[in-house]
């Protein structure tokens, strides 16, 4: 997924790449969310915006150098719409960035979304996605 020809670094880390091989990792994460035994509405809540700005990158593909000027442009637009949502979104928003520069700093970061962010949990989560 991640892995890439030498003269193509830039593909490797480009954030809809990246933001793909976290939502395989996002549904590992449901099945531990499911495991626990407290309220679940505010993570499914936070998930669920996570997981829509996830598929939006992976949608629109934002170049690499304009990655967090689109988050932020991106979340911009939920509170122009008044969405009670959008202080969550700004949180996601930071998280998902600081985990697609994660991908750059930490080779063995790179390396478990590259095989699918795989995880004991992830048989008790939702189906992975392709």
């Amino acid at each position: 997924m991640l892995s890439s020809s030498p003269n193509s670094h830039e593909a490797l880390f480009r954030p809809a790449r990246v933001c793909k091989a976290l939502l395989a990792a996002l549904e590992a994460s449901q099945g531990r969310r499911r495991m626990r035994k407290r309220d679940q509405t505010p993570d499914a809540f936070g998930l669920d915006i996570k997981r829509r700005m996830l598929e939006d990158v992976v949608r629109t593909d934002p170049d690499s150098d304009a990655f967090e000027l689109w988050l932020l442009q991106y979340t911009q637009a939920w509170e122009r719409a008044g969405d009670p949502s959008s202080g969550a979104a700004v949180a996601m928003a930071r998280a998902i960035f600081d985990e697609w520069r994660l991908a750059h700093a930490m080779r063995d970061f790179a390396l478990w979304l590259e095989m699918g962010a795989p995880s004991q949990d992830a048989g008790e989560g939702a189906p992975r996605r392709d």
